[in-house]
């Protein structure tokens, strides 16, 4: 038996073969097959991009290799997309490397005829590359798939729509979007900012810090993070981003509670709130729980924290990270605990709904977003974001307050939900709302949404 660990491209093509983003969680396919290789990191990054990229990569295939892909069988087509994503996003990868390692996978599980037809299509889709980090203001945008705000990868002839004509099916193509989707964004943000929002939704996103301030400071953890040869640096001077970080165990200072790992745009939910010291509380979507421990620790643990959600399973997550960080002010319960007239009596100061949500802002993290998406989903989503806000209704004391936030950028989500639920609770008055759209910039973040809401 050999146990020698595998490529990060064998394992990819592997995972790749395996998961249908219409029905499953790729991170899950992922989790079961990183361990046959010692390039955990590596094969992450080809996977996810890939399905990412996926209809762009497509385009390309199709365009420049001239193979339909609905006609490739799925193995082969696992290797040409692992190699299209490379050439175009990979730019430091040599050309000539990537083709023979896909040739090199292909030989291991296919014979002569299926290596000379992934050759084939390689050979012809690399004879169109002209330059594959290109300046983008200085190129036609039909010949260029941009990799980050500035540049992208150019072939020699126009292959995507023109954005002048159709400006959505250029975003769809390009961005690997949903068709309606890019439709609703351009109608609700207008072209420019849709293209930075697509570009985002495929970006690689950055790993960030939540410092504990239960047991440290923001510059005090990145003095230790370099100590232990991360490289880290302050953002906004609450978070911390890493470059080059292997796993998240690993890293120093995890196993003493020093820091979560948490997006900005999701980090900012609890500091819009403003939660003190004293107050009761309530997260009615608690798992897997950061927010919950947020509410914690920005009130110096001596808040009273009740946390609960639908799915209990999810909660041993959020048991797991109180013990790790040192929060002793949560009581976490079973969802059907609510009822108990000891859980209501009083009402609480702030009721959190972190409501589930289509994930439109985090479609760079859970990249099976966009296969998934529909107006039927949405409307049944809205539903029970409206009925969360009014089991919260009914929870909040009066002055309290009500936290909805998503990670959606979708206003029926959004402020949709939110003057639903006001439409028919004339009590509550909205205090403040923000939305966040996802950005691809040097602090990259994902995009979501956040309201705050008083019953006076």
């Amino acid at each position: 038996m050999n146990d020698q660990p595998l490529s990060a491209r064998r394992v990819a093509v592997d995972v790749l073969n395996q998961v249908d983003p219409t029905r499953q969680l790729v991170h899950a396919i992922l989790a079961k097959n990183l361990d046959r290789t010692d390039q955990r990191q590596r094969c992450t990054d080809l996977v996810l991009g890939v399905v990412r990229n996926r209809r762009a990569i497509d385009v390309v295939i199709e365009r420049f290799g001239r193979r339909p892909v609905e006609r490739v069988a799925r193995p082969l087509v696992s290797v040409i997309r692992l190699a299209v994503f490379e050439l175009v996003y990979c730019p430091m990868t040599a050309v000539h490397a990537i083709v023979h390692e896909a040739v090199e996978v292909v030989k291991g599980s296919a014979g002569p005829r299926q290596v000379g037809f992934v050759n084939a299509v390689l050979r012809q889709v690399t004879g169109h590359l002209s330059d594959r980090q290109a300046l983008l203001r200085q190129v036609d945008p039909r010949q260029v798939l941009p990799t980050d705000p500035q540049q992208g990868c150019v072939f020699d002839q126009p292959f995507l729509p023109d954005p002048k004509a159709e400006a959505a099916d250029y975003l769809s193509s390009c961005f690997s979007l949903p068709q309606g989707l890019a439709v609703g964004w351009i109608g609700q943000f207008g072209y420019e900012q849709t293209w930075q929002i697509g570009l985002a939704s495929n970006r690689r996103p950055g790993l960030y810090l939540r410092p504990n301030p239960l047991k440290t400071t923001a510059v005090d953890l990145v003095g230790i993070l370099r100590q232990g040869g991360t490289e880290a640096e302050l953002a906004d001077g609450r978070m911390i981003r890493l470059s080059g970080a292997g796993a998240v165990e690993q890293i120093a200072g995890y196993h003493q509670g020093l820091f979560s790992v948490q997006d900005p745009t999701a980090a900012g939910v609890v500091w819009d709130l403003r939660p003190a010291a004293g107050w009761r509380m309530l997260d009615l979507c608690a798992a897997p729980g950061g927010k919950t421990i947020q509410l914690a620790e920005v009130t110096g643990d001596r808040a009273t924290i009740v946390a609960t959600d639908l799915d209990a399973s999810r909660l041993k997550m959020l048991h797991e990270s109180l013990d790790r960080l040192g929060v002793r002010s949560v009581q976490v319960i079973a969802y059907e605990a609510l009822q108990d007239p000891g859980v209501k009596a009083d009402g609480f100061d702030l009721v959190l709904v972190d409501a589930p949500c289509s994930n439109t802002g985090v479609m760079a993290r859970r990249p099976e977003v966009r296969y998934r998406l529909s107006p039927e989903a949405i409307g049944r989503l809205v539903q029970t974001q409206v009925g969360l806000l009014e089991k919260a209704a009914g929870l909040v004391r009066q002055g309290g307050l009500i936290g909805y936030s998503t990670c959606s950028i979708q206003e029926a989500e959004d402020a949709g939900v939110v003057q639903t639920f006001l439409q028919s609770h004339p009590e509550f008055l909205l205090e403040s709302e923000r939305l966040t759209l996802p950005s691809a910039g040097p602090f990259d973040h994902d995009g979501g949404y956040v309201a705050v809401l008083r019953r006076p």
